[in-house]
């Protein structure tokens, strides 16, 4: 069995995110492979508690490095730059830790797994150096921008935000040292959706192989949808109400759509006072249910009712609603961008490409048209979601990284 040292700062049962996707990868790697995983030591308890509940946790070996809770509290909040000062320490303690297990233990391949941004390349690919381990890194998310087209609405500040973040990434993307020195040092460097595929060769001359950082979980009863013979057709709109979701854009295209029989299902949190009050000034409002935020069994179910899930953010890096809509039978309208853009086939749903909000309502809108006039379409595309959800599944990828591990090993 493969000895695979991870490195995965944020690492938890039961969440999403971060965490969760890292939880996700290990716990199905554990199948193939004994793991040797250090983490941060927030979830400690819950990691301690699940492990040795699973078919495979013997597999699991956890090392824990603490930071102080102002840092956590500065990586929950989203965009704190401070974070990055504490994560290059976290970083380097990690490495030492890493060198200690590579001492006492037979590792075969040391994995850079997450964060997944690619600004913060840890440094196992030093402790690679020095032992010789081969060094896997990713996936990670390295888009190279915000399209700028779709911030229009956004306030000043978040415009200069987005302008000033956009050019820092592409500077660290070609410039930042530790970053090439990474990348150089990978025998697979894995890319978390095509954007960042794209960047990674464009920037780093690299190849990188595609797979998106987090996978479905598989249910028997999806793919055996029938048309839903009802007077209303159920849009279901998830997410934050921010503007890199664009709820704004869902709201339009149901405007232009002029159709009496739409229920825009909108869930999420945040401020929705200027989002209810375009969709009064458009006429609207009587279409959009407002549920708020509610657990994450009820839009399981939600998804399950509903005839498609209407996903019109613009930045991402694999959204898990998308995946979990699939896996429900829930076929899917987005952007043809970012790891959704990668998931959404023509076989589960409908992409529309990234070009200005104008145009993106007019697209939205018809595409919208297209499965509440087709519903023997909109009906093979819940069917096929079945298959679609075994191509994304983290069984599935597990086996992918798999059999980029035993590549490494065959040609080293």
């Amino acid at each position: 069995m493969i000895k695979v040292l991870i490195n995965a700062y944020a690492c938890s049962p039961n969440m999403g995110s971060e965490p969760g996707m890292a939880w996700n990868w290990c716990v199905n790697l554990a199948r193939y492979c004994e793991l040797f995983i250090i983490t941060e030591g927030e979830f400690r308890e819950r990691i301690e508690t699940v492990v040795p509940t699973l078919p495979h946790g013997q597999n699991m070996h956890f090392y824990y490095n603490p930071v102080p809770e102002k840092v956590r509290q500065m990586c929950w909040n989203q965009g704190d730059w401070r974070f990055y000062k504490y994560y290059k320490r976290w970083q380097k303690k990690t490495a030492e830790i890493a060198e200690d297990i590579c001492q006492k233990e037979n590792v075969d391949i040391l994995h850079q797994l997450n964060m997944i941004g690619f600004r913060e390349p840890g440094y196992l690919w030093q402790v690679s150096k020095k032992t010789g381990i081969p060094f896997v890194w990713g996936p990670i998310d390295a888009k190279d921008s915000f399209p700028m087209a779709y911030a229009q609405n956004a306030d000043f500040k978040i415009q200069m935000f987005l302008r000033i973040k956009n050019l820092i990434t592409r500077l660290q993307l070609r410039f930042s040292r530790r970053v090439k020195a990474a990348a150089k040092q990978a025998c697979v460097v894995v890319g978390a959706s095509s954007n960042s595929v794209k960047s990674l060769k464009n920037y780093l001359n690299i190849d990188a192989s595609l797979v998106n950082e987090t996978g479905c979980n598989i249910s028997s009863e999806i793919g055996f949808a029938e048309i839903k013979y009802k007077d209303a057709f159920d849009i279901l709109w998830v997410g934050k109400f921010d503007f890199r979701k664009q709820l704004e854009l869902a709201l339009r295209a149901i405007a232009a759509m002029k159709l009496d029989n739409i229920r825009l299902h909108i869930v999420g949190g945040g401020n929705d006072e200027p989002y209810k009050n375009l969709a009064s000034d458009l006429g609207i409002s009587s279409c959009c249910v407002w549920h708020g935020l509610v657990s994450h069994d009820t839009v399981q179910n939600m998804m399950k009712q509903c005839d498609v899930l209407l996903f019109t953010s613009v930045a991402e890096g694999t959204p898990h609603v998308v995946l979990e809509a699939i896996a429900n039978g829930l076929p899917v309208i987005c952007f043809d961008t970012c790891g959704h853009g990668d998931c959404v086939t023509n076989d589960v749903g409908i992409k529309i490409p990234l070009t200005n909000p104008e145009q993106s309502v007019k697209d939205f809108a018809n595409a919208i048209s297209m499965l509440h006039d087709n519903r023997t379409l909109l009906q093979t595309m819940s069917k096929n979601c079945y298959k679609r959800a075994c191509e994304l599944s983290w069984d599935n990828k597990a086996k992918l990284v798999l059999a980029m591990y035993e590549n490494v090993l065959k040609k080293h």
